[in-house]
């Protein structure tokens, strides 16, 4: 049996305590510890759940220490501790922290934050999981795009995608940080079409023909997306639920069901007891979804602080070959977290 791989997480927010507790779960990884400048209640989370803890710099330490915080040292000792390092700092700040890694020899892989062109590769697991096999570096692609990639990759795969146009309504803010920022009755659209979200989802597949626009709107607990798909040929309804239940990581609600907004799902996943409330699968509405000739029609939520983690921990074993075939990574990660395929409920 291969040894396990020793994970750093570098910033402990709402990714990156995610991606720890995560981590902690895998039989094939260890948590090297967490790094992060704060010294709130935030990081003393994680050392009540044992993570090793340590301050990005001096200055940083000093503050955790005067905190009562217990710090095993700084983002230099971390790496010396590690083999990848799961960059989960604010947007444009992993960028900055790249050559540190570089320098310690060390994998590494950012968020959707950064832009393509810092590692030149961006992932999503049942789409590229082939081409990041043993690469320095990855970037698992932003919470929408992910989801965008999923959708399309599952058309696709069926021989049902020619062309995708999507309308986005995105949360103005995390939940924890609403009362500091986000937006109140208006709505604020991005200032240009395509949104950043059609070309993210390029880097990954170029072949796609997608076009996203999207619009900020008052609340925090998800995104919500509309698609009009153009199929290469007319199909029946079955026929495209079937392409889209043979992802393993989308999983289909129903209106009828009671399912009928995003606090209601989210309410869901507190039943099931996931951590935080979690949603690591697109929720798309069957019941909602709609074929005219050879147009598709349908919508689903995501979860924006979740979906990225299951790809977060493949991309560890891409990088660094933990596991050379896709499906038994996507597989192995799934039965873990507990994510679900074909119906949530």
């Amino acid at each position: 049996m291969k040894e396990k791989v020793r994970v750093a997480v570098n910033g402990y927010g709402v990714i990156g305590k995610r991606v720890a507790d995560a981590v902690r779960l895998q039989d094939d990884m260890e948590l090297a510890g967490v790094c992060d400048v704060v010294s709130d209640w935030r990081i003393k989370v994680a050392l009540q759940r044992g993570y090793p803890v340590y301050a990005f710099d001096s200055p940083a330490q000093e503050k955790m220490e005067q905190a009562g915080i217990e710090v095993r040292g700084t983002l230099a000792g971390i790496l010396k501790a590690c083999d990848v390092v799961v960059d989960c700092t604010p947007k444009k700040v992993a960028a900055q922290n790249i050559d540190k890694y570089k320098a310690a020899g060390l994998k590494f892989i950012v968020q959707g934050g950064e832009k393509h062109e810092t590692t030149g590769h961006s992932f999503s697991a049942e789409n590229n999981y082939d081409t990041a096999l043993g690469r320095e570096s990855t970037r698992v692609v932003s919470c929408n795009t992910t989801s965008i990639i999923r959708t399309l990759t599952a058309l696709k795969k069926a021989g049902l995608l020619q062309k995708a146009r999507g309308t986005l309504l995105r949360r103005a803010t995390d939940p924890w940080e609403s009362h500091l920022n986000g937006i109140m009755n208006t709505l604020v659209p991005e200032p240009e079409i395509p949104s950043h979200q059609g070309p993210d989802a390029q880097s990954v597949d170029p072949d796609l023909d997608v076009i996203t626009a999207a619009v900020k709107v008052p609340e925090t607990l998800s995104h919500l997306h509309y698609w009009n798909v153009q199929l290469t040929k007319e199909a029946s309804k079955e026929e495209v639920l079937q392409a889209f239940s043979n992802s393993t990581r989308i999983a289909m609600i129903n209106y009828a069901n009671g399912l009928s907004a995003n606090n209601t799902v989210k309410e869901l996943m507190l039943g099931l007891d996931r951590p935080y409330g979690d949603m690591y699968e697109v929720a798309l509405w069957q019941d909602m979804l709609k074929v005219v000739g050879n147009e598709l029609f349908y919508a689903y939520l995501v979860d924006n602080q979740a979906i990225v983690i299951p790809e977060t921990i493949d991309a560890i074993r891409a990088l660094t070959r933990l596991e050379e075939n896709a499906q038994a990574s996507i597989q192995k990660t799934n039965a873990v977290l507990g994510v679900r395929q074909g119906a949530l409920i």
